[in-house]
Parts: C-alpha cells; sequence; structure tokens
C-alpha cells in the first residue's frame, strides 16, 4: 500500500471577480490582505485556451492566497443556483474575539452589511459578501482543545450516523 502524501495546507482557493481593481481594493484595503502576485496571461496553461485574464493572489498571514480571475468582461461567478446562498462560503480565521469585532466594525465602517457575530459554540463568527457576491466569514475558535478532540474523536460516527438515515430516508435508486 502506498502512503498519501500529507496535504501541508492550503495554496490558494480561486474565484471569478468582476473587476480586478475593486477586488483589490476590498481584499486589500478593506480586509488586510496584501497582493503579492498577478498573473496577465491570453492563453490558460492547462488548456491552451484563449482567453486574456489576470490572475491576482492575496495572502493571508499562514501563507495561503485566495485568488481571483478576471476575464475582462465585468461579469461576476453567479452562485449555485440549487443551493442556499449560505451554504457555499469561505471562512478566514482570526486569534480573538477582539479581533473579531475589530473586523466587524471596519466592515460596516466601509459600508458592507455584516451578519452576526453568530454563536456556534466551538467557534464565533461573522458573514458578509464580496463584491463578486462571493459570500465570507472570520471566525475565531473559542472551544478549547480538550472540546475539539472530542469533535475529531466523534467525526467518523457523526457521519455515518448521518448516512445511514439517509438511506433509510430516500433508498438508493439502481438502474436495471
Amino acid at each position: 500500500m502506498t502512503t498519501i502524501p500529507a496535504v501541508l495546507g492550503l495554496h490558494h482557493f480561486a474565484w471569478r471577480c468582476r473587476n480586478a481593481e475593486e477586488t483589490r481594493h476590498f481584499y486589500e484595503d478593506i480586509l488586510g490582505l496584501p497582493l503579492t502576485h498577478v498573473i496577465r496571461l491570453d492563453r490558460v496553461p492547462s488548456t491552451g485556451e484563449h482567453c486574456p485574464y489576470v490572475h491576482l493572489f492575496f495572502e493571508l498571514a499562514d501563507g495561503s492566497n485566495i485568488a481571483f480571475f478576471d476575464l475582462g468582461d465585468n461579469t461576476a461567478a453567479l452562485p449555485s443556483p440549487n443551493t442556499p446562498p449560505w451554504v457555499n462560503h469561505i471562512a478566514f480565521r482570526l486569534a480573538t474575539l477582539g479581533e473579531l469585532d475589530s473586523m466587524k466594525q471596519r466592515l460596516v465602517q466601509h459600508d458592507i452589511q455584516v451578519l452576526g457575530i453568530t454563536n456556534h459554540e466551538f467557534v464565533r463568527s461573522i458573514y458578509f459578501f464580496d463584491p463578486n457576491g462571493l459570500r465570507l466569514e472570520f471566525t475565531v475558535v473559542v472551544a478549547n482543545a480538550e472540546t475539539l478532540e472530542g469533535y475529531k474523536m466523534r467525526a467518523r460516527g457523526t457521519l455515518d450516523a448521518w448516512t445511514a438515515d439517509q438511506k433509510k430516508a430516500a433508498p438508493e435508486t439502481r438502474p436495471v
């Protein structure tokens, strides 16, 4: 059996943006994530497809990035039509509840509508949308290490119970 290589962390999450400068202003000037790399090409390296774009990278303190593609057509990514708007989102981690409150105040000062602070028991979170309609979350872990370890130990059993309940509720249909 081959050993599965360790996934070291997130390098970047990429999303389509409507306007590169509008996105830069939001992530760099408002959220404080520095723009660290911009790729400008006319062809997509992985497919060879002709599609002029810029690819922007904003770095988080841990070295991971959130990235955006501006395809030059002033169009943002469409939300998923079969998914409630609260489901698909990116959560950024902050260190303290004070930082969470400060970030909330900063967003409000920039006329950004913020939901929360929401108590999820193990974290406290605020939610808002970027200029491209991407839902974002800032979160602070408030559970202690013992509680988090308990979640980890029960995770597989909780998922297995969910899966069994789903099978009972909607028996699998098999093609004939």
